[in-house]
């Protein structure tokens, strides 16, 4: 799930464009001049793309270590650089309603701006890009290949999108006008004015919410639970189609009182017909210490969030289980029916519940 690029797709990426190639570290084909951001006295800039603001002296690179002042200019080291390339089910993001059953073109360049014990894909996500390979993919190849591979969607996804924010951007321009939509799997660490530029450019946002106390971002994330927070409102404010995962983690942020404040305050803040995932965790990273979330638990917080009056509650990474299912909140009829990563049927019509003809939210078609 968002590995490095592994020498099968990496090939076939290369010799389906010719114009590929593995990336030398010096290749200025990758530096393009980085968006918001400020000048300071004696060769500084601010960075004012992510809630970090880093101030950083000439040479050096903000936190993310994917952007570098050269001479009082900040410049994104990464535009085109992809190092992690696949087509995926657009359940895997998870998007739950978004185009199901649909496949995502997915992709990555290396880098972070926050440092997860738990993540996932931390050997493209905590590395400097020169770290890792990479293929050169310009926008309007991402967009070649989503249409090649029959996707319906372009996904920025695996490490976070928000520090190749220019390669993302211009990539969604030219994926839109190639017909095909895009979606962003994301953290929520951003400022306003970049997020609100993003979103005139893509059609979802899922946001991982890694947890609702400022404790564990400080401990666990290193970042910040209330700019996420600030992103969220902002989608929903946007009219950005937002779906939430919440990584459950044991001892962690698994408490009966943190998922009854979680869901009340997506109720109130967001509205009860923004879908929450309460996702499995599997020991990984810096957490490896810690068991398995205990299926019983995600049980128990998908319970507490019903009972909240959250409307589309999921269980995830617990493949076959009931909670994968969408589910009419009003006659409560099955609507759509999933086994992990597949669609195994969809009952919608045109976006209603067949049976009350309830008008379910998402983007259908």
């Amino acid at each position: 799930m968002g590995e490095a690029l592994d020498r099968r797709t990496f090939l076939k990426a290369a010799s389906t464009l010719p114009c590929m190639r593995a990336l030398a570290a010096d290749d200025a084909r990758y530096v393009a001049e980085a968006r918001f951001w400020e000048k300071l006295p004696h060769r500084k800039i601010k960075c004012k793309l992510c809630p970090r603001e880093c101030v950083i002296d000439d040479r050096e690179r903000g936190y993310c270590g994917v952007r570098e002042n050269r001479g009082g200019v900040y410049y994104t080291l990464v535009h085109s650089r992809v190092c992690a390339a696949n087509v995926d089910p657009i359940e895997k993001k998870p998007f739950f309603h978004v185009l199901p059953g649909t496949l995502s073109f997915s992709i990555a360049t290396a880098g972070c701006n926050v440092n997860c014990k738990m993540c996932q894909n931390w050997d493209i996500s905590q590395v400097r890009p020169e770290q890792v390979r990479s293929i050169y993919m310009p926008p309007r190849e991402v967009a070649a290949l989503a249409r090649q591979n029959r996707c319906a969607t372009v996904a920025y996804t695996y490490t976070e999108p928000v520090i190749f924010y220019e390669f993302m951007v211009d990539s969604a321009e030219a994926v839109r006008a190639a017909g095909v939509r895009n979606v962003v799997v994301t953290g929520g660490y951003i400022t306003t004015e970049p997020l609100k530029e993003l979103c005139k450019r893509v059609d979802a946002v899922k946001v991982d919410l890694k947890a609702f106390t400022e404790k564990f971002y400080r401990e666990v994330v290193n970042g910040e639970l209330k700019p996420v927070l600030q992103t969220l409102v902002t989608l929903r404010k946007l009219g950005m189609w937002t779906e939430i995962v919440y990584l459950v983690i044991p001892t962690l942020n698994d408490s009966d009182q943190e998922f009854r404040q979680l869901a009340r305050w997506v109720k109130s803040e967001l509205g009860p017909e923004v879908p929450l995932h309460f996702t499995r965790f599997h020991p990984q990273y810096l957490l490896k210490n810690l068991p398995p979330t205990p299926v019983k638990t995600l049980e128990r917080a998908k319970a507490i969030a019903d009972a909240e009056g959250l409307h589309y509650v999921y269980v995830g990474n617990v493949p076959g289980h009931p909670g994968e299912n969408t589910f009419c909140p009003k006659c409560r009829r099955v609507l759509i029916e999933r086994e992990g990563f597949f669609v195994r049927g969809m009952h919608l019509k045109q976006g209603r519940c067949p049976g009350c003809r309830h008008p379910i939210p998402g983007i259908w078609g």
